[in-house]
């Protein structure tokens, strides 16, 4: 048999998967597991949504689209930035794609070369590195802990700049922390990236789902920068696998051959569906929801705090907390596993995220119903006193 190619070899496991095995097993054994480890909103498409899938489906609108998306859809994702932050995005540099994977998939197919190195936040989303490893890039983690909020700064791209250094990836709201970077030092970072003639690729598709203070995207700060963004996380629209990229308008050839050798197009009947995402009905729809994530967030963040769980940054955005377990364990792959056969309470170990100190953290989700988080604090709670007075 053929040997898989040598650049597979650098791809790690998705970790979090293997949680979720051992989940469903035991699931199909007859425990009561209560699920807060796969990052995919309990929501489902609305109702709008889903009659515009069924009338593009019903008048035929299923076939081959223009690889860089249909008209109608690129016009109402620029129209999105004019409505959420003031931009004016020429609808010609949006790129609708096959998921955020998609996305990512494109912009380094066309920016990174072999060896040449994208600098990146640990802990961060394991497959972001992974993409750069596909094209025989080298992705470089640099540790950032809870006083950057897991997050690059200015200091880290002077300190770690090679001259193999192509450009850096960034994500805001983050996966696995949930936290956002300020404006200050995205725009600090952006600016020591563009004096060394860098790229900026910045993950934003967790910014729909965001608590605090309006998010920024990084297009307000750098009109060259790429953003990737997706109708999964705010818009509900996971399995539908559709999500977008803004480019400068110098790489759209670039981007546009890649998509059509690639992908051909994204999904003809989740591009006719996704319009109905910016219809007022389903503006208000997501709304309702992104305020009961932030009810979720406010519950669980204080609840896991009583039982001795240390979250050294409250999450702004997505649906994660980063939480500290060294209390609990040397080891979080352990503790998980340890939880979810005690408790059937499925949570996240740090491994998938990087390599600086995830022995320490693991990734809670708040994705899931708030009875059910309810429950699940009332498990570990009892789980976790239960093991203290074992210990003594």
């Amino acid at each position: 048999m053929a040997e898989p190619a040598a650049r597979t070899r650098s791809i790690a496991p998705f970790y979090v998967m293997e949680v979720a095995k051992e989940a469903a097993r035991l699931e199909a054994g007859g425990m009561s597991v209560i699920h807060m480890s796969i990052g995919e909103p309990d929501f489902t498409a609305p109702a709008p949504v889903q009659r515009a899938a069924i009338e593009a489906i019903d008048r035929g609108a299923t076939r081959y689209t223009p690889a860089l998306g249909i008209d109608a859809l690129r016009r109402a994702i620029a129209d999105w930035y004019a409505a959420r932050y003031g931009l004016q995005i020429d609808p010609e540099r949006v790129v609708v794609t096959a998921g955020a994977s998609g996305a990512l998939l494109l912009a380094f197919a066309a920016l990174v070369e072999r060896d040449a190195e994208v600098l990146m936040p640990d802990p961060t989303y394991p497959c972001n590195r992974h993409f750069v490893s596909a094209f025989e890039g080298r992705a470089r983690l640099l540790p950032c802990g809870p006083q950057t909020r897991f997050q690059l700064t200015g200091e880290h791209i002077d300190a770690n700049w090679s001259g193999a250094t192509r450009g850096v990836l960034l994500a805001s709201p983050s996966n696995p922390t949930g936290t956002s970077i300020r404006p200050d030092a995205l725009r600090e970072v952006i600016g020591r990236v563009r004096s060394r003639g860098g790229f900026v690729v910045v993950d934003e598709i967790y910014q729909g789902l965001s608590y605090g203070d309006p998010p920024t995207t990084a297009l307000s700060l750098d009109n060259e920068a790429i953003v990737v963004s997706s109708f999964s996380k705010y818009f509900n629209m996971t399995g539908w696998r559709l999500g977008w990229l803004v480019v400068p308008p110098a790489l759209l050839p670039t981007i546009e051959k890649l998509a059509q050798n690639l992908f051909i197009c994204p999904s003809a009947v989740a591009q006719h569906a996704a319009l109905a995402c910016f219809e007022p009905e389903s503006i208000a729809i997501f709304e309702q929801r992104r305020a009961e994530f932030r009810r979720r967030r406010d519950f669980l963040v204080p609840a896991l705090e009583r039982l001795g769980f240390d979250v050294p940054v409250v999450p702004d955005g997505a649906f994660y907390i980063y939480a500290d377990v060294s209390r609990f364990s040397n080891d979080s792959w352990d503790f998980a596993f340890e939880v979810l056969h005690a408790t059937g309470v499925c949570i996240v170990p740090g491994r998938d995220f990087g390599n600086a100190e995830t022995r320490r953290y693991v990734r809670i989700s708040y994705a899931n119903a708030y009875e059910r988080l309810q429950e699940a604090v009332d498990r570990l709670g009892v789980y976790l006193a239960d093991r203290r007075a074992t210990a003594k």
